[in-house]
């Protein structure tokens, strides 16, 4: 992925300064260059939209087909292009889009900022919301699982149209690149994300030329922008209309990333690629499929390929192919990043988390997520064997995020900045309705696919609840078996457990410093033994992306400034992997009673062994599952960074 988060800082810095210090021509390069690495990454996935949109449409497959018809055309048609003005430019780009988490986007950020600004009023509803929000992420993970799936099935399938005794081939050939896809994570997107940017430019380019030439033939399609013919192919034919809502989403498909990768690239080169190049080159080939249509009802096949000239078709299909495969990657990355936020905010267990680029810290690797997405895509695949029949679950995950996110938005705009509620009352209510009627219609399709990305997000939703719950439970069990840290010190002090300090360096790393480390408890107890400079470090993750330095540590002496042990809060937020010797770095000799040997410290961690016990903490089923889930948290030495060689780990057992 491209170096968004630099760039957008780049852009700032540009646009800043004395006006010697920033040529008009340096500063142009810099935006041109942070809008060219938002194509890359961004608008992969609604920028393959068209290939599949219309055709699942009128697809005579489809348990409500779409009689073609010229009104019907004309109405779908209209329908797409008002439906992608209404979602993503007004309630993504130009609404969900200011309401970010310093910087950052995404359901995840306005999750936060709900939390936030709850404090203010609203507890209870902020409750829900939140819950809300977090059905919403865990319908990300199965638009994550579909949008591979169909993106790429879509792209291989204009084999059929070049050559239709390729037909076998797709689902097989679909599977490699699946697998490759997948394989290649690990190494990260840094070097193929160089080429990204100019690939979708061209994908772009070559789809609204297409569409020009289609427009060209039939140019009266271009009535369809009109939005009276939208209204009344809705309202006139409802019945119809109603059932083609559920694979019209499909022309939305992908605008959470909008959202989502703001951080990255910053709102003006978002907002600058999908009105000057996205959207229109988008609208185009919808309109030229739709002249295509009606010239030929036949070419509802495959309107997206037929559209291109024979000459042009095998160039296509691989141009098509490297696009989905870049839209694929995009919303990898998207489910790599809401699982780290997760884990952060606490809904996950801690994940082993590989950063990919020096440069830039947005790309990440979470090799537990990509095996769990490389093994349900290709399930999805040999399972659904055709983008058609995948169109059906796909709409599901994405109507429900949108209107979770256009829910929430409004929650955030009122209390955050007080917006008037006769205003958020009348934008609630025509963009939810849009919304709301999207999901119903994409209910018809329960039993035909739709009930895959709910089952899905229900058991996201299952985990990642279950897990926050259970690490209440936890937290209230060791704060029993710990007790307090100021009366352990004291005793340490005051002589009542007579211990013997050995020189050296101590890092016990603790929940808070409300309570003693188990590890340290265990060292005094048991071994009779404490260090000279003794550091109890807690890792605290804000709701915030990133904290700034002068906000990283607090110290605390713990009430005696010459007994060698201190409390140190290190900062973190949830876009941020902990280091601890490297924050432990950054300490002042005079605020820790003594420098620190860190080349020599040893780490001591409290590992906690889980079991079922008798209290109605939580359902049995709970339990078990709680407890599963553990197993998949990652080493905790190599997630702060900690040197294996001296890190200590001591065990304890703690029932739920």
């Amino acid at each position: 992925m491209a170096d968004g988060r630099d760039g957008a800082a780049a852009e700032g810095a540009a646009a800043s300064g004395p006006p010697e210090a920033r040529p008009a021509s340096a500063r142009d390069a810099v935006r041109l260059a942070v809008v060219i690495g938002a194509l890359g990454v961004v608008f992969g996935d609604i920028g393959t939209s068209p290939i599949y949109t219309l055709q699942t449409v009128f697809s005579p497959s489809d348990p409500h087909p779409v009689p073609v018809s010229t009104q019907n055309v004309y109405g779908v048609v209209s329908l797409v292009f008002w439906s992608v003005m209404v979602i993503v430019t007004v309630t993504y780009v130009l609404l969900a889009m200011r309401a970010d988490n310093e910087g950052e986007g995404g359901i995840m950020a306005l999750i936060t900022l709900v939390r936030r600004w709850s404090s203010q009023g609203g507890g209870r509803t902020a409750v829900v919301l939140t819950a809300l929000g977090i059905f919403g992420a865990s319908l990300f993970f199965g638009d994550s699982m579909i949008t591979p799936a169909i993106s790429v099935l879509s792209a291989v399938e204009g084999l059929k149209v070049v050559e239709p005794s390729l037909d076998d081939a797709v689902v097989p050939v679909t599977a490699v690149i699946i697998v490759l896809l997948f394989l290649v994570q690990r190494r990260g997107t840094a070097a193929v994300g160089r080429v990204f940017g100019p690939v979708m430019i061209l994908w772009f380019v070559s789809i609204g030329a297409c569409g020009v030439v289609g427009i060209a033939d039939h140019p009266a399609i271009l009535r369809a922008l009109w939005p009276s013919y939208a209204l009344g192919f809705l309202f006139g034919h409802f019945g119809t209309a109603f059932f083609a809502l559920a694979a019209v989403v499909l022309a939305v498909t992908g605008a959470e990333a909008l959202y989502a990768d703001m951080g990255h690239f910053g709102r003006r080169a978002i907002t600058r690629g999908w009105l000057f190049l996205v959207f229109p080159a988008c609208v185009l080939s919808y309109l030229g499929q739709g002249a295509l249509i009606l010239d030929d009802p036949a070419n509802i096949s495959s309107p997206f390929f037929l559209l291109v000239p024979h000459w042009g078709r095998w160039p296509m299909v691989l141009l098509a192919t490297a696009a989905t495969v870049i839209a694929s990657q995009a919303v990898i990355t998207g489910a790599y990043s809401v699982a780290s936020q997760a884990a952060q905010l606490g809904y996950l267990p801690r994940l082993r988390i590989a950063h990919t680029s020096e440069s830039t810290i947005g790309q990440i690797y979470v090799p537990w997520i990509n095996w769990l997405l490389m093994i349900s895509v290709l399930t999805l695949v040999f399972a659904f064997r055709s983008s058609a029949a995948l169109a059906f679950a796909f709409g599901m995950a994405v109507t429900g995020t949108i209107t979770i996110t256009t829910l929430l938005f409004f929650y955030v705009a009122r209390a955050k900045w007080a917006t008037p509620v006769w205003l958020i009352a009348t934008g609630a209510t025509v963009l939810l309705s849009v919304d709301l009627l999207f999901v119903a219609a994409n209910l018809t399709k329960l039993v035909h696919g739709a009930w895959l990305p709910l089952l899905i997000g229900l058991t996201a939703f299952t985990v990642m609840t279950t897990w926050q719950r259970g690490r209440e439970v936890v937290t209230a069990e060791r704060a029993d078996h710990e007790g307090s840290l100021r009366e352990f010190v004291d005793e340490l002090r005051s002589g009542e457990r007579p211990v013997l300090q050995v020189p050296g360096t101590a890092v016990f790393l603790n929940r808070g410093k409300q309570t003693a480390p188990l590890a340290m408890r265990a060292n005094v107890e048991h071994n009779h033994v404490r260090h000279e400079q003794v550091v109890i470090l807690s890792i605290e993750t804000e709701p915030v992306p990133r904290v700034p330095a002068d906000r990283r540590i607090v110290v605390d002496g713990l009430g005696y400034a010459d007994d060698g042990i201190v409390h140190v809060t290190a900062r973190f937020g949830y876009m941020e992997t902990p280091d601890v010797p490297g924050t432990l770095a950054m300490l002042d000799p005079a605020d820790t009673e003594g420098p620190l040997l860190l080349d020599q410290a040893s780490y001591f961690l409290s590992t906690i062994e889980l079991r079922r016990g008798p209290a109605p903490t939580m359902a049995p089923w709970r339990k078990r599952l709680f407890i599963a889930t553990s197993h998949i948290t990652a080493d905790a030495a190599e997630h702060f960074g900690l040197p294996r060689d001296r890190t200590i780990i001591m065990g304890w057992h703690i029932e739920v």
